[in-house]
């Protein structure tokens, strides 16, 4: 019988030939776009994309290496192409409250023309200006207007001055003022010749002055008013020459964008505010007059050049971008600042755009893992998904932390949203986020595999040689491709699939080519690539494979010993997992404590560890328990485990090393187990069995292969074997063996070389299997527990 359980070297590795697939007779030109066996994704994906209506962006589902980011680019890009190209935005400034800039939107490909017209307003407002001031019809206007102060001015003194000569006093005009003097003998007194002046003369002349002034405030009572509208019509000429001299400039402009609103509007403001501007930069030139051309274009720049916040070129297509780092700012634009003096200052000039602007119209991409990471950002997406518009705030305004001197105006927001993330996240999302679905409501959920059918085979190998094309690497050869196939149906443990994760399969062919010496990549050079891979990560392996084999770790691999079995376990370490394999022991004796691991006595034994333990008392029970109580005590220890141990697959070894010690029979100590069980003895399957089994091969081969050792697996792994080379070939020349069991008494049979025994007509064991004989113990064991309570019994009613 347990012939029948071993397998042949065949079953251990699936066997591909070139027949199965045809990669020769296609077209070299042919590009795999379309990720391998994602069709499911894909759906979701197209039907996402397709949905125009609010909230059905999209959550990519799946783990990294498996394509996510290239399926979305490859079915975004051509679509994408086809789509209305969005308008451009950029900022100017609010003439109103300068701390509120305006957005302006034009048609795609137009900002950066409409920057260039405005660098060229400003060029020929300075070849206009000053010029325009100095023009003789200026000139002679505003000569005509001071003339006309000047007429009301001398007339007001030419009265006062004909009172003074009457009165014998001299009127001085000066720049600021108006002074009196006494006039003698036709001659004009100084200070001095005054003071010699009879008491009288100089009193009659302080009195007259007074009254020479008294007239002279009413002649000049109106100066106020002259000068006033002296002020008036200076402004109203200069305004009119700025009028004249750029309106021929703005009228080109005007004509040019007349279909465009917001530039219209724009120009119309600017035309407004340019007045002043002039003036000041222009015409009061007493304290400017050191100021140069290119400084004047630059304040000129600063407050009139448009700050272009996005702008694609016209017919280029929707937007698709990935954002790496989605920090707040990179998300959502932010607003720059420069010191001034030792103070922040900042203007429109200054705001820069963030993704949602560049990707505005279009797709944008995000990580979710790095999106949840950075504070304030997950919310800020959904208020700007649900407003539809993009906000550039402050995210600290909220923790009344004031950062922010501007609050640009708001751009509406037109996008589709797609999210890349674990399945973690997304149930996390779920549960803890009741907006999440209303604003994510497509889910592309990528496969861990990829059916191994001919057609996936095909594009597998082609893109295999696409890989290898465009990365400068040497051609793969046909045997090169189908170490690679089994190599990625080794990564998704089964023969009848291949591994999702497509990235680890072309990373080889990179660490292939540096290794090769020939002219084309074959599948030496892929074994290669990966045993070096193995041996850089191996360390850890080989320390507890030396420790083996020196005995620091104790492991048998002959004999056979009652109470004791190698079980097969496997670590993960970084990147890296391995098989090591591991003693179990157990003890049996009488009581009544139950079956006890000592591993979750010690808090080292996590749950589904804990629970193939618990589910050996219902094999127990169910098999030997049925006529009498199960009164066991026994203990079960991984032995020489000092960290945290989980899985249940250590439970079938883990019963049938029960069953040894509570029959007092031997296990086969060449043999290592590995297999899942249930209640009723059925052997399930486990993972990880590849390195499994390889970790108790390294074992066995180091000391020796004597043609005894061998591996017990479930049965529902075989289409998991994918073995390496030289396993197989021990195996074909009889010096290991691996058998496939279905259930507790296969395995018992192999470990033990004795029949497990079934069940008769009268539902008993046969006399002397395995199986009678632990029904035989237990009883003898419940005896001396209902023996002893008896005893105790008596003894209290003597008492």
């Amino acid at each position: 019988m347990t012939d029948s359980l071993k397998l042949p070297a065949s079953s251990l590795k699936l066997q591909i030939n070139q027949s199965d697939y045809s990669v020769l007779s296609e077209d070299k030109k042919i590009r795999v776009t379309n990720i391998l066996g994602q069709e499911r994704a894909q759906s979701a994906l197209s039907f996402g994309v397709a949905m125009q209506n609010p909230g059905y962006n999209i959550y990519v589902m799946g783990e990294p290496g498996t394509g996510r980011l290239s399926m979305i680019t490859n079915h975004l890009t051509p679509i994408s192409h086809n789509q209305e190209t969005p308008p451009s935005y950029a900022y100017v400034e609010n003439f109103e409250n300068n701390r509120e800039p305006v957005a302006i939107e034009l048609p795609a490909g137009q900002a950066q023309a409409f920057c260039k017209d405005i660098d060229r307003l400003i060029d020929n407002l300075i070849a206009t200006f000053p010029e325009a001031f100095e023009s003789p019809s200026y000139l002679q206007k505003k000569t005509a207007i001071e003339r006309t102060f000047n007429q009301l001015y001398n007339s007001a003194i030419d009265v006062t001055e004909q009172q003074s000569k009457e009165k014998n006093i001299a009127l001085f005009r000066d720049t600021e003022s108006i002074t009196f003097a006494p006039i003698r003998d036709g001659k004009v007194l100084d200070e001095e010749q005054f003071n010699q002046l009879p008491q009288e003369e100089r009193e009659a002349f302080h009195k007259d002055t007074e009254a020479l002034e008294d007239s002279l405030s009413d002649a000049l009572i109106e100066l106020p008013q002259w000068r006033r509208a002296l002020v008036e019509k200076n402004r109203q000429l200069d305004n009119a020459t700025i009028r004249i001299a750029i309106s021929p400039l703005f009228k080109e402009l005007t004509d040019q964008y007349q279909n465009i609103d917001n530039v219209i509007t724009y120009l119309s403001e600017i035309k407004k505010d340019l007045g002043e501007t002039i003036k000041d930069l222009f015409v009061q030139t007493q304290s400017l007059e050191g100021i140069s051309d290119s400084t004047k274009k630059q304040l000129l720049k600063d407050q009139y050049q448009p700050n272009i916040l996005i702008d694609y070129k016209e017919n280029t297509g929707a937007p698709v971008i990935y954002e790496p780092n989605p920090t707040y700012q990179n998300l959502f634009g932010r607003i720059e600042y420069t010191s001034d003096q030792g103070a922040l200052t900042t203007n429109y000039q200054r705001i820069c755009a963030g993704s949602l602007h560049h990707a505005n119209g279009g797709y944008l991409i995000l990580d979710a893992d790095k999106l949840l990471n950075f504070p304030f950002v997950w919310e800020g997406l959904k208020r700007a998904l649900k407003s539809g518009r993009i906000e550039i705030e402050s995210p600290f305004s909220e923790l009344g932390i004031n950062t922010v001197t501007l609050k640009p105006e708001v751009i509406p927001l037109n996008i589709k949203i797609i999210l890349v993330g674990s399945r973690e996240i997304y149930y996390l999302l779920q549960d803890l986020d009741d907006e999440f679905n209303e604003m994510f409501r497509i889910l592309a959920d990528f496969d861990y595999h990829i059916p191994r059918s001919n057609l996936n085979m095909r594009d597998f190998a082609q893109l295999m040689k696409q890989q290898a094309h465009d990365t400068g690497a040497k051609p793969l050869t046909e045997s090169a491709i189908i170490s690679l196939m089994e190599h990625s149906c080794r990564l998704a443990e089964h023969q009848q699939r291949l591994s999702a994760h497509i990235n680890d399969a072309l990373e080889i062919i990179s660490e292939a080519n540096s290794l090769c010496k020939s002219q084309e990549i074959d599948s030496t050079d892929i074994e290669r690539a990966l045993d070096a891979r193995e041996y850089r990560n191996g360390r850890i392996a080989q320390s507890i494979l030396e420790e083996m084999l020196d005995g620091t770790i104790l492991i048998n691999t002959s004999d056979s010993v009652i109470g004791q079995i190698n079980g097969l376990t496997i670590l993960e370490v970084g990147g890296s997992s391995f098989g090591a394999p591991s003693r179990i022991t157990v003890t049996v004796y009488p009581g009544s404590r139950g079956i006890v691991d000592i591993e979750r006595e010690a808090e080292l034994g996590l749950a589904i560890h804990s629970k193939g333990v618990m589910i050996l008392t219902g094999y127990l029970g169910n098999c030997y328990a049925q006529e009498f109580p199960l009164a066991i005590s026994a203990s079960i220890a991984l032995e020489q485990s000092y960290g945290h141990i989980d899985g249940d697959s250590a439970s079938l070894a883990e019963l049938c090393c029960l069953i040894s010690a509570l029959t007092c029979t031997p296990i086969k100590q060449s043999f290592a187990v590995t297999g899942s069980i249930n209640q009723y003895g059925e052997v399930q399957a486990i993972g990880g069995v590849n390195e499994k089994i390889e970790g108790f091969f390294k074992l066995c081969k180091s000391r020796g292969l004597t043609g005894e050792h061998g591996c017990i697996i479930p049965k529902a792994n075989i289409r998991n074997l994918m073995l390496k080379q030289e396993i197989i070939n021990a195996v074909a020349d009889n010096n290991f063996a691996i058998y496939a069991v279905a259930n507790v008494n296969e395995a018992l049979e192999l470990l033990t070389g004795k029949n497990a025994g079934k069940k008769d007509n009268n539902d008993e064991y046969p006399e002397g299997s395995l199986n009678f004989k632990a029904i035989s113990r237990l009883k003898e064991i419940y005896d001396l527990g209902h023996d002893k309570d008896e005893d105790n019994n008596e003894d209290e009613a003597e008492l």
